[in-house]
């Protein structure tokens, strides 16, 4: 039975949560447990799947309205996986779908420019919400995972993340309201289908971004604290034995910016390097001014010399005249 006052608990089974909320498949889905858990209790398909049991009970209580997840102590490896397999099933699963199903509604009609308008106002909003899913991708969960790692970078705050959230679910709303009030056409069943799709996307967004504000940056800003206390402590350590030395190790670089530098010691352009890695010029520059803050070079000719001494490129593969 579920406990209203406590939520979720680890005895409960998977089945009696699926049954109290339908709506927390996706999230199961996105914790990468398998389907075919049977009877299994949340602590046992949790420990079968390597994921952490108070991180997944945290985010279906959340999604469930039950208890409180401020604050909440949780796995920011489990939830920095959950958030990505979210982030791609709205881009390669959700919006792509409801894109073909609008079309396939309006095709059902006669075509008109304003329905080439809305299709063309959705696809712009898709961008918008691939570009800051991009940006939590590459530059977000690479600062955590350099959190993790015991660095704490000075030019950067999880506080700077304040995406306007509200304003894409926005957007998805006021496309739906466009084709419901001021579209003209009959035969609606499959645009009804269709917006019904957006309906359930715009909670489902809204809910990720819920999980985003209320676990996942709380956490965030938590680990900051003590990782720079502790690099502080450190420091003052360092200072009073006069331990300091100048061949300190230097702050480790993710797979990403050895990537970036590797394409920057090519002499690639912003740009260049954006096309080749699938993503944006802002999340390249991005890892640029990190890339430069971490190891104090601060030109492509010094990155090169840095890629080639580290053994992160052959010596033939520099680009003249950098």
């Amino acid at each position: 039975m579920i406990d209203r006052q406590r939520g979720y608990l680890p005895s409960n089974t998977v089945r009696e949560i699926i049954r109290d909320n339908a709506m927390l498949l996706p999230a199961i889905s996105r914790f990468d447990i398998s389907f075919g858990f049977g009877d299994s209790s949340i602590e046992r398909a949790c420990r079968d799947n390597n994921v952490d049991t108070a991180t997944f009970i945290g985010v279906c209580n959340l999604l469930s309205g039950y208890g409180r997840s401020d604050g909440l102590q949780v796995s920011l490896p489990s939830l920095m996986g959950y958030l990505r397999r979210a982030h791609t099933s709205f881009l390669d699963i959700t919006l792509p779908r409801i894109r073909h199903h609008l079309i396939e509604a309006i095709n059902y009609s006669d075509t008109n420019e304003a329905a080439l308008l809305l299709i063309k106002y959705y696809d712009d909003y898709v961008g918008e919400v691939r570009r800051h899913m991009d940006y939590e991708n590459d530059v977000i969960f690479v600062y955590v995972d350099g959190l993790l790692g015991g660095h704490a970078d000075a030019d950067f705050s999880i506080e700077q993340f304040s995406v306007n959230h509200e304003s894409m679910t926005e957007k998805l709303n006021e496309i739906k309201d466009i084709f419901i009030y001021h579209y003209k056409q009959k035969e609606n069943a499959r645009l009804s289908s269709a917006l019904f799709d957006i309906i359930t996307c715009e909670r489902d967004m809204m809910a990720h971004f819920e999980v985003e504000n209320r676990l996942f940056v709380p956490a965030v800003r938590h680990l900051e604290e003590r990782v720079r206390a502790t690099a502080a402590g450190s420091e003052s350590d360092a200072t009073a034995e006069n331990h300091v030395s100048e061949g300190d190790a230097q702050p480790p670089l993710s797979r990403r910016e050895k990537d970036i530098i590797r394409e920057i010691a090519r002499g690639k352009a912003n740009k260049e390097i954006a096309d080749e890695l699938c993503i944006s010029v802002n999340t390249v520059a991005t890892h640029r001014r990190n890339i430069f803050a971490k190891l104090g070079i601060h030109s492509s000719a010094g990155l090169a010399i840095f890629a080639i001494i580290n053994h992160l490129i052959d010596i033939d593969e520099v680009a003249q005249g950098l």
